[in-house]
């Protein structure tokens, strides 16, 4: 699942990405050192270079004083004055007075696939959580290679990729099964016919860790600040192992897990597992707020209702588009994100309370978002095409469908969908590497994690894992909480560790757990 993206089904993995490790054999030494020379070669040009920054394009959304530009990457490091693509770039200076800047802070808020250009909107719209960092940093935004306006990608035609209704991703025969690989199977296909076996085989967190070097350099700064959330994680902590000397501050925000066996197939299963018990929290409050929402006062009355709606969108779409998918679609940004709590109970409440059309509208594609439709489709391309290359993925049908019937059995909401959105995996028509072995390099900084225990997108074992792989770092919990992306929530527990980290650089003594923000109310 696309974590952190919206999109027709995004279903979870934020989490993505993974660098040919240095292997036994010579030649696969040989390439890592091919591409970590290549990358100091376009940072040094970038340095040179610089950013013309220029007001941003119109289409794009983003206001003056944001600035935009381009920098230019090589697409295969290992050939660094070969072909080359533009990102896409954006910044707002620091608010306050020239004294009390501190650099650059660049961000990923994940995927992979999604696009970070939003970020200094955070400064023009005065967000108070960022207000004490916004003065002493330029807020820098990015869309990463294949994403958005940095040499787009794409594997399928995007008025095609949102049509409705799709397939209900639960089947319930062979045929449905046989259906859905096959599907797959034409994605895989889809993404070498549009993109391109160079571009393709080039889409891998390694080479977007190597891309944030560059972009720092063209900034001028001889280290980053680093601020990554949900897959943005996985970018911050293999930039960290290739470039730990790089590194000023960093700090990475529901963490996905980053040991090369779980990259990525283990990382999607795991998903599921956490998405239902995400899901529970969810239908608990519900029941709950009984009095707001009359869908019931326990979770089986809840469920009962989820069921019920399911089946009736199976035998007939709401609307003549809304079926199970586009339903799975609309409500799994509940188990995502709290801020959907409310919105996705009101919209399930007027449906039972015989308003249709606001289910319709909530969960439909709009054909007419020609932009926003290629937008989705770009993003689910974008993450597919890097949890696809960056790591091996089973081939074997049998294990795929052993694997996932087994997860059903116990985890059903979303154990299908999230397999259906990886199955193009298994048929990969590129090269597949071998994710980077994240570990602690000379000069690496103390990094900051912060981790809700209950996170669907990225479960909470990935924070202790990346805790203990890079030595020093500190980890603050948010205990009973799940919302995922939790820096950017009012919670003053952790707001004011980020603010005396970013700030200070300094951390608490010891690992730091926290009570959970505010539960939404109806």
């Amino acid at each position: 699942m696309a974590l952190g993206s919206a999109g027709a089904l995004v279903t979870a993995t934020l989490i993505a990405g993974a660098v040919s490790a240095p292997a036994a054999s010579a030649d696969s030494r040989r390439g890592q050192d091919r591409e970590a020379v290549g990358a100091a070669i376009a940072a040094a040009h970038a340095a040179k270079t610089g950013i013309d920054w220029q007001d941003c394009p119109a289409d794009w959304g983003l206001a003056k004083p944001i600035q935009c530009g381009y920098v230019s990457v090589p697409l295969d490091y290992a050939h660094p004055f070969g072909k080359q693509i533009k990102l896409a770039v954006d910044r707002i200076g620091n608010t306050g007075t020239p004294q009390e800047r501190q650099g650059a802070l660049v961000y990923n808020p994940g995927g992979p696939g999604g696009s970070g250009l939003r970020f200094p909107a955070r400064v023009t719209a005065k967000n108070p959580v960022w207000a004490n960092v916004a003065k002493a940093y330029d807020f820098v935004g990015f869309d990463p290679r294949g994403v958005g306006h940095s040499a787009p990608i794409s594997c399928m035609d995007p008025q095609e990729f949102v049509k409705a209704p799709k397939m209900d991703p639960v089947p319930d025969s062979e045929a449905d099964k046989l259906a859905q690989r096959k599907l797959a199977r034409e994605y895989a296909d889809g993404c070498l016919d549009r993109t391109g076996r160079a571009m393709l085989e080039q889409m891998t967190t390694p080479n977007t860790a190597r891309d944030l070097d560059v972009i720092r350099a063209a900034l001028g700064e001889k280290k980053i600040n680093y601020l990554g959330v949900s897959y943005g994680t996985y970018l911050g902590a293999v930039y960290g192992t290739l470039f730990p000397g790089h590194v000023r501050r960093m700090i990475v925000d529901s963490v996905v897990n980053p040991a090369k066996e779980n990259i990525w197939y283990q990382a999607n299963l795991g998903q599921d597992v956490a998405f239902e018990g995400r899901w529970k929290d969810w239908e608990d409050w519900v029941a709950k707020n009984d009095a707001s929402f009359h869908l019931g006062t326990t979770r089986d009355a809840v469920q009962a209702k989820w069921l019920q709606l399911r089946a009736t969108a199976k035998k007939n779409p709401i609307g003549g588009v809304v079926g199970p998918a586009e339903l799975l679609g609309f409500f799994q940004s509940a188990p995502y994100y709290d801020s959907s709590w409310v919105p996705v109970a009101t919209v399930f409440s007027k449906y039972f309370a015989g308003d249709t059309q606001a289910l319709v509208d909530a969960a439909a594609p709009d054909m007419s978002d020609t932009a926003g439709n290629i937008s989705s489709e770009n993003g689910n391309a974008v993450y597919t095409a890097v949890e696809c290359t960056d790591a091996k993925w089973p081939t074997s049908w049998k294990k795929w469908d052993q694997d996932n019937t087994r997860l059903n059995a116990k985890y059903p909401f979303l154990t299908w969908s999230n397999a259906w959105m990886n199955l193009p995996c298994a048929t990969w028509p590129v090269q597949q590497q071998t994710p980077v072995n994240v570990k602690t390099g000379k000069g690496l900084p103390q990094v900051l994690i912060v981790q809700s225990t209950r996170d669907a997108a990225t479960p909470y074992p990935g924070a202790v894992e990346l805790h203990k792989r890079f030595k020093g770092s500190r980890l603050i919990t948010e205990k009973d909480a799940g919302s995922h992306g939790v820096t950017g929530l009012v919670n003053p527990c952790i707001n004011s560790r980020v603010d005396a980290y970013l700030l200070t650089g300094k951390v608490d003594g010891s690992d730091v757990t926290c009570t959970p923000h505010a539960t939404p109310q109806p």
